[in-house]
């Protein structure tokens, strides 16, 4: 029996003593990944059947779940799990890190737990334990889809349990084997004449020569004037393996349309109805499955780069809840909305200091700049600004202007002042220093001396000298 777990999840192992959940997972897991409510009540009082620890056993259990959650690490709890009020905290750590929950149950015979409770001679509860827990665990069966977990496996028999494999499968936005090189391009928005041009200075003809591999950044759609012929293009590369894609905002939209849903045609969406119009359904249907099957972001070149549509911070990435998906899709907002009527968006990047590359859209600038080992590549094609690409790993940006403003902004997109020399996006943030950025012990690898270390008591003083003493210059 194949069982598949997500590579990154919280796996609980759910059933009566003696129905065999230590010893499948001592057969499965890495010792590191099993955490045994038994093993922490010894932790705490050197006796694994010291119920008077319960309580604490579950918050050291719980502790050490919520580090290796948010370090990445597959984790597999290992207690008897069957009431529903004991699964409820691990499943809310399992949303909080968004990590995808699991739940293997042993739904074994009471005579087998009891046989083999006999021959542990640390189990010397009574019978009326197991008739117990085995009780609480049929009442729960009932229950346990509808209480979040995503993947269920439900044992029957001994001979299930043990003809079991356990196969890890990589999650959708895993793409880490990918190394590229790439050329990354920004929001399209219908500008068809435009992409031609941006793949042909990119040396495309169908595919690369080179090997290199397109990644779209969604948002193909809307406000410009040939969005079928946009997503043909980007679809048949896709299906051709030459380019990679994830969903914009926009796309997402026109696919709910697409669906029949209620939606507004605003923000250029009536523009794509109308020009899709003209296309057959069949190819209505492609578009529809095309969008669906899109992931939010994707972790590439060994995780070294990240690309979304809005972007993606640095604790939702790899990772999976609606959470990082609206994250992909709009970034994060504040709830208000600015004189324009849009919405106030959280400036992410600001805070940003992630080992990954974000490179990302969905808001237009005027000029794509790195902020944070963080770019956005919209630089406004459809506002009658330029489609741009950032060729990965060179970090090198290619442009071509709009032809034509296709849609005017509701706020304007190039400022008046656009052409006198401005600090960057970098340099205003670099005005305000992140404390914790630079107290307390650092290690910063260098390419000639490799680590270099500045100690706390260092840090510390450099940080007195400078806040007294310098002065910044600026250019301009």
């Amino acid at each position: 029996m194949q069982i598949k777990i997500p590579e990154l999840s919280l796996v609980v192992l759910i059933g009566a003593s003696g129905s065999g959940k230590s010893s499948f997972a001592k057969k499965h897991f890495k010792p590191t990944e099993i955490l045994s409510s038994d093993y922490c009540r010894a932790l705490i009082s050197d006796n694994e059947n010291d119920q008077s620890v319960t309580k604490e056993a579950f918050e050291v259990l719980g502790f050490i779940a919520a580090k290796r959650l948010a370090a990445g690490k597959l984790t597999v709890i290992d207690a008897t799990n069957v009431q529903t009020e004991a699964r409820k905290p691990l499943l809310a750590l399992a949303r909080e890190y968004h990590v995808l929950p699991a739940a293997i149950v042993f739904n074994l015979p009471e005579s087998l737990c009891h046989e083999r409770n006999k021959q542990r001679a640390s189990r010397n509860f009574g019978p009326h334990v197991i008739r117990q827990q085995r009780g609480n665990l049929r009442r729960s069966l009932r229950y346990i889809k509808r209480e979040g977990f995503r993947h269920i496996t439900i044992f029957e028999s001994v001979d299930k349990v043990d003809a079991a494999e356990i196969e890890r499968a990589r999650l959708w936005n895993n793409l880490k084997h990918e190394r590229g090189p790439f050329d990354i391009i920004g929001d399209v928005h219908g500008c068809f004449d435009e992409l031609i041009e941006l793949l042909d200075k990119l040396g495309y003809r169908g595919s690369h020569p080179e090997g290199r591999k397109a990644v779209f950044l969604g948002d193909l759609v809307d406000r410009g004037p040939k969005t079928p012929e946009v997503l043909r293009l980007v679809m048949d590369m896709v299906a051709a393996g030459t380019a990679i894609c994830v969903p914009g905002n926009h796309d997402i939209k026109l696919m709910r349309k697409l669906k029949g849903k209620n939606v507004k045609l605003t923000h250029g969406l009536a523009e794509s109805v109308q020009q899709l119009e003209k296309v057959s359904p069949a190819f209505h249907q492609q578009i529809l499955e095309f969008i669906d099957s899109l992931v939010s972001h994707y972790q590439l070149d060994g995780g070294k780069l990240v690309v979304a549509h809005a972007g993606m911070s640095e604790n939702l990435q790899g990772r999976a809840s609606g959470k990082v998906r609206e994250f992909a899709l709009y970034g994060e907002t504040t709830g208000e909305t600015d004189e324009f009527g849009l919405p106030v968006r959280y400036d992410w990047a600001a805070d940003y200091r992630g080992r990954a590359m974000v490179v990302y859209g969905h808001t237009p600038v005027p000029k794509a700049e790195w902020l944070n080992n963080t770019i956005c590549i919209d630089t406004g094609c459809v506002f009658g600004g330029q489609l741009t690409a950032l060729r990965y790993p060179e970090k090198e940006l290619v442009s071509v202007p709009a032809k034509y403003t296709y849609y005017k902004s509701v706020k304007p997109f190039l400022p008046e002042e656009a052409l006198a020399p401005t600090l960057s996006a970098q340099q205003v943030q670099d005005e305000i220093l992140d404390a914790e950025d630079v107290i307390g012990k650092r290690i910063i690898t260098t390419r000639l001396l490799s680590n270099v270390i500045i100690r706390e008591n260092n840090a510390a003083a450099a940080l007195e000298v400078m806040s007294r003493f310098v002065v910044i210059l600026r250019h301009g």
